[in-house]
């Protein structure tokens, strides 16, 4: 906890799934859960349980019609979305952000520390592939690069409110410095790891999960695995989903969304984890490496700060179903050692993650007050 007692406020994008960015969050509420936290939504029915009965507190969106279910819609309305939230009590603000959190009002003594995902993918890195890819009409497609280009220019003006800028890997710090021209830190997202038992890969299936979207390209893991002939188990759900199940052959088995208990023991019984796309970091891999299990992965983003080449899983170069099957094909699971895979998954526990983010608060909050005095 902090030396000094601070009156906290916890901000995140919206509460609406479940992925490594609410894991964090988690954790955040456990370091300080005193703290409210503010969202644009908060939908129970797909948002983690550990935030039911947690002092959640949403944005209007939260209440128009579809205002939950199709919170996609609203984007051009997130921005007033986040201002409105009223932060003038509270003088330290932590916020956990993919998009829109970090462009919060805060009072003009307060501490701003966000945590930084990855600066909004579909107004930066993904623009044009989210434009292609986006499940709406014709004429919406048209005028939507317009609607993006005034977003973007409020999310570069709302990321310079923030006073100190966390990265969740070497690739994110290098995306906030391009787009926001800012300076930060690494602090690698927690995995409770000590909860994964470790497995000996007793099972005859590869395994690949998480959300079932275009840019993950679970795609290509269909395309190689269908040529290979060998077994996959994918679990997650998602707008991808009746397309690749649609596209896959009998060996491939598509699970849908699974609890926690479930997904450690797929984890724990797997030959390897598959991570076709280059993800911002990829906490699903370290949740493989926690089970003692060996991961094959695209080279780009996290996975090449997570997955040691020929000692915790193998990287493949290029994103085709040609190089994913290559790597199946060449991948020989009795040179990796389950013990030695669980230890590289240590670097990133839980408990090391609190203590970084402690002392990169107190530090922040010592060099705000001398500014500031």
């Amino acid at each position: 906890m902090l030396s000094t007692p601070r009156k906290i406020a916890l901000i995140h994008d919206h509460l609406a799934q479940d992925g490594g960015a609410e894991r964090v969050l988690q954790v955040f509420q456990q370091m300080w859960p005193e703290a409210p936290i503010y969202v644009l939504v908060h939908d129970p029915k797909h948002a983690s349980p550990a935030f039911n009965g947690k002092d959640i507190r949403t944005s209007f969106i939260q209440h128009l019609p579809l205002g939950v279910k199709k919170y996609q819609w609203f984007f051009p309305f997130m921005p007033s979305a986040v201002e409105s939230y009223d932060l003038s009590q509270y003088d330290l603000i932590i916020s956990s952000s993919s998009s829109y959190a970090k462009g919060v009002i805060s009072n003009p003594d307060a501490l701003h520390i966000c945590y930084c995902h990855s600066p909004t993918r579909y107004l930066w890195s993904d623009t044009h592939s989210y434009v292609r890819e986006l499940g709406v009409p014709r004429v919406i497609k048209w005028i939507l690069p317009s609607m993006l280009s005034l977003v973007r220019m409020w999310d570069k003006m709302a990321a310079e409110r923030v006073d100190s800028y966390i990265a969740n890997s070497q690739l994110v710090k290098r995306r906030i410095k391009k787009y926001y021209n800012a300076d930060s830190t690494v602090i690698y997202p927690p995995v409770n790891v000590q909860e994964f038992p470790v497995g000996q890969g007793t099972g005859d299936y590869f395994l690949a999960g998480g959300r079932l979207v275009p840019y993950k390209r679970f795609d290509l893991l269909v395309q190689a695995f269908n040529q290979l002939g060998r077994k996959l188990t994918i679990y997650g759900d998602g707008p991808a989903f009746a397309e690749l199940k649609a596209q896959a052959h009998s060996n491939i088995t598509f699970l849908g969304r699974v609890s926690e208990d479930k997904k450690k023991e797929l984890l724990r019984d797997c030959i390897a984890f598959l991570n076709p796309q280059e993800e911002d970091f990829g906490i699903t891999m370290v949740e493989a490496h926690a089970a003692g299990r060996p991961v094959i992965a695209y080279k780009g983003g996290g996975a090449a700060e997570i997955v040691l080449p020929g000692v915790t899983g193998e990287l493949f170069d290029e994103q085709t179903w040609e190089d994913v099957a290559d790597a199946v094909l060449h991948f020989s699971p009795m040179k990796y050692n389950p013990a030695r895979i669980r230890e590289r998954a240590m670097e990133f526990d839980v408990e090391r993650f609190k203590r970084e983010m402690f002392t990169f608060v107190e530090q922040q909050l010592k060099l705000h007050t001398h500014v500031w005095n």
